[in-house]
Formats: C-alpha cells, structure tokens, sequence
C-alpha cells in the first residue's frame, strides 16, 4: 500500500527502442509505490506510443535485438516543467544513442542535475548523462561498452561486478542493465524520500514456459525491490533454468498479438516447493496457465495457498489456473476478458475489467485482466501483505 503524504511526482525520459523491462518495469514499478510518474518523449505527445527493443545475452559477443511490447507515453514532452518533478529515469535500450543528440532532452537533463534532484540512468543511459555534461567527476556504472564515453565525460567508471551492479554519487543513481532494477528502483526510491515497511515477504511466482513477459517481470522485481524474498518455479524445471516468454500486445487486430520475449531465469526447483514456506502466490498469465492448469502437483499448491488463506494474486489468463483448481466458486473476480468463460464455469462471479487495468480484491484474492493493471495489482497485493512505502 502506498502512502500519498508527500506526493511525489517523476519523469521517465522514453525513445524508440528503449529497451523493454527498463522501460517498464520502474514505470510500474513507481505507480504502485504510489509514485505520479509521466513518461514523455521529444517529439511526440501524450497517448503517442515508443517502441521498445527486448536486449537480451544469449551466448553471442553482443546482446541480441527483437521488437518489444508498444509502450504508451502518457505525458507530452513540449509541455514539462522540470521544476514540479522529484527526479528522473532514464531507461536504456537503443534510444539514448540518439537522445543524446537532442539539446532539449540535455536541457533537462542538466536542470535535474544542477538541481541536486535524484537521476537514475540505466544501462545505455548513461550516454545522455555524459552527453549533458552531468557525470564529471561522478563515481558511474552503466552496460560495459558505454565505458569510453563515461571516461571521455570525466566520470569515475565503476567496473560492474554483475550486470546486476548499481553505483550512488551524490543525486546520480547508475545500473548496468535490467538484472539489477530491484536495487536500482530501491534506491532511487530512497533519494525520493521513501521508506519501506513491512517488507522481507516470502513470495511464490508460478512460471511456465510462454507466460506473458511483463505479467511475470514487472511483479517479479516490483516486489523484490522491497525487500522481499521472491522465488519463480516451473514444473520439471529447477533453479537456474530458463522459461521463454510472450510478448502479448494490442496492435489493431482482434485479439492480441504475440512476439518472443526475455528469458526468464528461474530461482527455485518446483520439485518440493512448500506453501507453507511462503507468504503469497502470484499467477502471470499468458500461455502458460493452459497447461499448467492441466498439472495436478500446480493445482494441489493452489489449493493450498487458498485454503490457508494465504493471498494469492493472478492476472489475465492465470485465471485458468484458478478456475482448474476449483477454489473460485463464490468468490468475485476478473480476468482477460476471453476467460470469463472458464471463470464463470467456476463458479466466480465475474466482475468487468473495465478499463482494462481495473483489479479487485475479494478476501485473500486479488485478480487483474492484463498487464496495464499491474500498478494496481502490485498495490492490492502489497496491501494485504502489509507492504508500505511512505514518503
């Protein structure tokens, strides 16, 4: 649960082909931290879309590029005043290649800086930090080959240690990549003013092989940014493994589409997984729910949780999890519209996600349709965890 007291307010400074999760992940992130966060892009204005880039090591010398989900700006770039905001993302990605050429995008970059308000830069961000003038003298971390032109800036590289690694100098908060947003986004929350209680959670997140790429990630490190202990399992699968996700998105057709997204790095082996070890249970949806919901050992750890009365969050189509494992009759919930069917079999009384990001809790349980809900679903859960971020 979020505390509005001190209101703050951000930007998340967006180009195209930013990369996917460094986008996205502290946008939503921030919002269910109770957070106002505008994202803005030159050129373009509120409602306009960026696309985004999904980078991703897969064994070459060099990332890997595919097209990412479309991400919504909802702020237009022409009409900010620097002055009413607490700080500035800037995500990585391809994009900062050329934003660091626009001298209206340095302008703000250097108010927030001359300003001492906190910037947390990511990855190929940094080159618009170096670009702007901002990183001299400054202890900086960001992907290796921004190396030379942090050097040439005058910052102090710090080699990262991981590609989770993140470095703090004065208001400057740097990151190599999206492995370490649960600190990066935790720290930047700090230099906002923030605090966080009730954390150290145990949570379980139950993964299968093509489940929604944001729908598990954006949870995922939202709630690891809080100091909670988060574990991700797939049946037949152990710690270390790798599940492969879809990117599910609305591009005019009349269902969503779907590209390849990351690989997501399992923590813990299925086999002998406890409930009784965990405090909740999150559900991603995306494919996978189909045949999880097929898997008897997955429904008995549902059940579990349920009748424990343990929370239990699932989103779009983990629905389909639920509905198999009987525990929704009587209860009120949502999903992706195109599961209401196996919801309403179930036995649920179906509540309309409209809009789409509507989520609702009933008891221990709290449902999503799709993943522009996350900021609420992240903050119903956190509430009945007794999570709290105060500013």
């Amino acid at each position: 649960m979020a505390n509005s007291r001190g209101k703050k307010s951000v930007l998340l400074l967006c180009g195209d082909y930013m990369e996917d999760y460094e986008a996205m992940v502290p946008f939503q992130a921030l919002l269910a931290y109770g957070v106002t966060v505008h994202a803005i892009c030159p050129g373009k204005k509120a409602g306009d879309v960026c696309r985004t880039a999904v980078h991703e090591l897969l064994g070459h010398q060099t990332y890997s590029e595919s097209r990412g989900h479309n991400f919504a700006l909802n702020a237009t770039f022409d009409e900010i005043e620097f002055s009413t905001y607490d700080g500035l993302v800037i995500p990585g990605g391809r994009a900062p290649e050329y934003l660091a050429m626009d001298e209206s995008v340095l302008d703000l970059v250097r108010s927030f800086s001359n300003s001492g308000k906190p910037i947390a830069s990511i990855c190929h961000g940094q080159l618009i930090l170096a670009a702007a003038g901002t990183v001299k003298g400054r202890k900086c971390t960001a992907y290796p080959p921004v190396k030379p032109a942090l050097v040439d800036a005058g910052a102090s590289w710090v080699e990262p240690e991981t590609m989770a690694s993140c470095v703090v100098d004065g208001n400057i908060i740097t990151g190599a990549t999206y492995e370490g947003h649960p600190e990066f986004i935790r720290l930047f929350v700090k230099a906002l003013g923030g605090a966080i209680t009730g954390s150290n959670k145990r949570i379980l997140f139950l993964c299968g092989d093509y489940m929604e790429d944001y729908e598990v990630t954006v949870p995922f490190q939202s709630l690891q940014a809080l100091e909670c202990h988060v574990d991700a399992v797939c049946p037949k699968k152990k710690a270390g493994d790798k599940c492969p996700t879809a990117i599910h998105d609305f591009e005019g057709d009349q269902t969503y589409t779907e590209k390849p997204g990351h690989n997501f790095t399992l923590t813990a082996n299925f086999e002998g997984v406890n409930a009784s070890s965990y405090d909740a249970l999150v559900i991603p949806g995306g494919r996978a729910p189909e045949y999880l919901a097929l898997n008897e050992t997955v429904l008995a750890l549902v059940k579990e949780f349920m009748e424990s009365k343990k929370p239990v969050a699932s989103i779009c189509h983990g629905q389909q999890i639920l509905a198999a494992a009987g525990v929704l009759k009587g209860k009120k919930c949502t999903a992706y519209p195109a599961v209401k069917l196996n919801v309403v079999l179930a036995g649920a009384t179906w509540l309309e996600p409209d809009p789409i990001d509507r989520c609702f809790t009933d008891g221990n349980l709290v449902t999503g349709a799709a993943w522009p809900g996350h900021p609420e679903f992240i903050t119903q859960l956190m509430g009945l965890l007794g999570i709290q971020v105060m500013f």
